[in-house]
């Protein structure tokens, strides 16, 4: 198999061919909308030195003035849950198929992402921890995300019922060293056998323990948490709805402060009230927004494949052709943002912190990333007046360019 460091002189650059590189003197980006942490500054500036951000909120002297009135300007999306996109899957593609995969979200606005796998044989899914890590490695992608095999045959959705197995401690730590420091997050049904020793063994490694695609009743769930999980994977979907007598996963994962809940907001995964009820007992420093985004994802209807699954996308939905199950999304983080804003009533500050400084702050990198702020990484995304996106920098370098001077 072919390794990163010897795809990156021919895919790598062809998917980035025309992009503008990042210039050796300050610019500064004025006019906007800026959404800063402290609130939005409506005749705000970002000026950008290299792949940095000097300065936010007011302008400054400057050699290259860019200016971008009539616009928002916030940070750059992370995802924290991706599949693929743009005809690439994470689990299965070559690593020029993976890079295309990754540029094809940079060019809707995801600056960050963390690269998700599906279940798969464990031998197979430790190759693919060692490719990815070697992305990692090369700051392509973030880390690694492992959506099973340790999850519930009653709420596998789209995962290969016979590759699913118990979260044995042991073979969870073969993933983490395959990943050689890279594994960000696992995803587990912690009612299983194993699941909270499995749990423990996460947080002692700094990895990301998530509850999902589980049958766990409530007080199984609270136990997981306090054993220490802190994520809830795709809340809502593959999990035991909220009952009045039998709350399940939903209510304890919402309650606790310590959860962090991922939601899809594609208008085929959660109804509006569903999000809406997250929000408000959750708040938008505990929610982030992700794609689950598969193969599809920028690059339109047909057959594809999860896995060894087979998925048909119609209309942007995706569905596995046997049994019909929701297998992942199409979704884009560009059309979460708009969605969140002009459907769900969301405020722009609200759906930045879900789409940006929440992840961040998860994912522990809300030092370099996640916000507008001096010293931190020049990634962000300009937005029109409608919330459609016209630009993407990315450590200061211009993966769509807006054209604006």
């Amino acid at each position: 198999m072919a390794t990163p460091s010897g795809a990156r002189g021919s895919a790598y650059k062809r998917l980035r061919r025309g992009a503008r590189p990042a210039t050796t003197h300050p610019r500064v980006l004025t006019g906007a909308r800026v959404v800063l942490p402290t609130g939005t500054v409506p005749d705000g500036s970002v000026t950008i030195d290299g792949t940095r951000i000097a300065a936010a909120g007011t302008p400054q002297a400057t050699a290259q003035v860019i200016d971008v009135r009539d616009h928002w300007l916030i940070p750059g999306f992370i995802d924290i849950h991706n599949h693929g996109g743009g005809g690439a899957s994470f689990t299965s593609g070559t690593v020029d198929e993976v890079l295309k995969g990754i540029h094809t979200h940079r060019l809707h606005g995801t600056t960050t992402l963390i690269a998700s796998t599906v279940t798969g044989d464990m031998d197979f899914l430790a190759q693919r921890a060692g490719l990815l890590s070697e992305l990692a490695e090369q700051g392509e992608i973030a880390g690694i995300h492992f959506e099973g095999p340790f999850i519930s045959p009653c709420r596998k959705g789209a995962h290969s019922e016979e590759l699913l197995r118990d979260p044995d401690p042991a073979e969870v730590r073969k993933l983490i060293d395959a990943a050689r420091g890279k594994a960000k997050m696992v995803t587990l049904a912690t009612e299983l056998p194993g699941g909270i020793d499995s749990v423990r063994l996460l947080a002692e490694h700094g990895v990301i323990a998530a509850i999902g695609h589980t049958d766990a009743t409530y007080e199984q769930t609270v136990e997981a948490i306090e054993a220490g999980a802190t994520v809830a994977t795709h809340l809502f979907n593959a999990m035991p709805t909220l009952g009045h007598r039998a709350p399940g996963p939903i209510a304890a994962l919402l309650e606790d402060e310590r959860v962090t809940v991922e939601l899809i907001n594609d208008g085929t995964h959660l109804h509006p009230a569903s999000l809406q009820l997250a929000f408000h007992h959750a708040g938008a420093d505990r929610v982030a927004f992700i794609t689950d985004a598969m193969d599809a994802a920028g690059f339109g209807d047909g057959r594809y494949m999860l896995g060894p699954l087979e998925v048909e996308v119609a209309d942007g939905v995706a569905r596995l052709v046997e049994g019909g199950s929701i297998a992942g999304s199409t979704l884009t983080l560009d059309r979460a943002f708009k969605r969140a804003v002009t459907l769900d009533g969301l405020s722009v500050e609200d759906a930045v912190a879900a789409l940006s400084a929440t992840p961040a702050r998860l994912l522990g990198m809300d030092d370099t990333v996640g916000s507008l702020e001096p010293g931190k990484d020049a990634d962000l995304v300009l937005l029109d007046a409608d919330f459609d996106l016209k630009g993407v920098m990315r450590r200061g370098e211009w993966v769509v360019d807006p054209q604006l001077g």
